[in-house]
C-alpha cells in the first residue's frame, strides 16, 4: 500500500513537554515504554520524512489547562479532573508549550485544542482537513489507548483511512500499548506499521 501526499497527512497528537520532555508532568508515567520503543526519535523520524516526501503535518492538541477548568461542569470525566487538579499542559507554561523539536511550519495545520480525547469532538479538524483535499490519517504522538485511539476511531467514523504507528507513541502500561494495536487497532484502522515501515513507504514517493 502506499500514501498519495495529496491526500495523506500526518496527525501529531499532543506533542507537549509536559509528555515528551524531563521535568514534564506526565514524562515519569510515560518513560519507560517511550524510551522502550524510542518514541522521540521515531516521532522525529516520521515527521522529518513526511515532510520530505510533502504530506500534510497537523498538529492535534490537547486543550490546555486553565484556572476554572472543569470546576461546574456536570460531567467532566476522572482524567479531566485529575489533569486540572495538576495543572497539565497549562497555558502559557513550558509543561503546555510544543516540544522544540515538533514546532509548527509555515504550511501545517493546527488544529483547535480538543477537551476530551478525540481531536475531532468539538474542533475544526475535520473542517480544516477537508478544506486540504486529506483522506487518509497517519496518527503519531501521544496517548496510544486514550487521544490517539480517540481521534482514530472518530476519523474512521468520518470515512478517512487511518494508519496508526506502534512506535511512535506510547501509553502508561504495556497493557495499554497492547489493548490499543492489538485489540483495538485493527477494528478501525487500515493498517498498523512500525516507523521503519512507514518510513520506507514514504521514500518510495516520488520527489
Amino acid at each position: 500500500m502506499s500514501y498519495d501526499p495529496k491526500t495523506t497527512a500526518i496527525l501529531l497528537v499532543d506533542p507537549y513537554n509536559d509528555f515528551l520532555s524531563e521535568g514534564g508532568k506526565t514524562w515519569p508515567r510515560l518513560k519507560a515504554i517511550a524510551e522502550d520503543v524510542n518514541l522521540l526519535d521515531h516521532l522525529r523520524a516520521v515527521v522529518a520524512e513526511a515532510r520530505a516526501a510533502g504530506l500534510q503535518i497537523v498538529f492535534v492538541p490537547h486543550h490546555r489547562w486553565e484556572p476554572g477548568d472543569y470546576e461546574h461542569w456536570r460531567h467532566a470525566t476522572p482524567y479531566q479532573r485529575a489533569g486540572a487538579q495538576r495543572q497539565i499542559f497549562a497555558r502559557g507554561s513550558w509543561g503546555g508549550t510544543f516540544h522544540d523539536d515538533f514546532q509548527p511550519r509555515e504550511g501545517d495545520i493546527v488544529a483547535k485544542e480538543h477537551w476530551g480525547s478525540s481531536g475531532f469532538a468539538n474542533t475544526d479538524l475535520d473542517l480544516r482537513l477537508r478544506q486540504a483535499g486529506i483522506q487518509s490519517v497517519i496518527l503519531i504522538g501521544l496517548i496510544a489507548n486514550t487521544c490517539i485511539e480517540a481521534t482514530g476511531r472518530f476519523a474512521m467514523e468520518l470515512g478517512y483511512d487511518v494508519t496508526l504507528v506502534r512506535d511512535a507513541t506510547a501509553a502508561f502500561s504495556p497493557e495499554a500499548m497492547h489493548a490499543a494495536h492489538e485489540i483495538n487497532g485493527p477494528t478501525y484502522t487500515r493498517e498498523i506499521l512500525t516507523t521503519a515501515a512507514l518510513v520506507g513507504r514514504l521514500r518510495e514517493i516520488p520527489r
